[in-house]
């Protein structure tokens, strides 16, 4: 299990100073800077790197709200949840503290105009119930749908 947590922390650090890291540093918005794609594909490539790098040891879940869904759809084990969601809170902690020393060496750096704090809940809260209410939903239309391979149209036979 303490792989398992170490790989979710290390994986949520990763995804915190990679994805929203290159919204701080690099999208330079109202210029262009990397704009909206560029900050999309640094959070999709993050995840990615993160996925194939530490997804075989913990799955890869790196947000509380993919945890909670797992678990909702009977994909995880309760007794996992709590853990996960600990080091991942504290992975993100960490990874926005890193950020924040990088960012404020920045000559133009400044909290006062943007990282509104008093929205902050809803960006918890809404990704939560939302993987919540599709993991219900799975595991009541779809739990004893067992998807079968695909059909290649070749028989196969054994061979003595």
């Amino acid at each position: 299990m303490r792989a398992k947590l170490l790989a979710e922390f290390i994986g949520t650090f990763w995804l915190v100073l990679g994805g929203c890291g290159s919204a701080v540093l690099a999208a330079a918005f109202p210029e262009v800077g990397i704009g909206l794609l560029g900050v999309s594909l640094a959070f999709g490539l993050t995840v990615l790197t993160g996925v194939y790098a530490l997804g075989p040891i913990s799955g890869g879940h790196f947000n509380p709200a993919v945890s909670v869904g797992l678990w909702a759809g009977g994909r995880f084990p309760a007794g996992q949840l709590l853990p996960y969601i600990i080091v991942q809170v504290l992975g993100g902690i960490v990874g926005a503290g890193v950020l924040y020393l990088i960012a404020s060496g920045k000559a133009d750096f400044s909290l006062a105009g943007g990282w509104a704090l008093q929205q902050l809940w809803l960006f918890w809260i809404a990704p939560i119930i939302g993987a919540a209410i599709a993991g219900f939903t799975f595991k009541a239309l779809l739990e004893g749908e067992r998807l079968q391979p695909p059909v290649t149209g070749r028989t196969e036979t054994a061979t003595p």
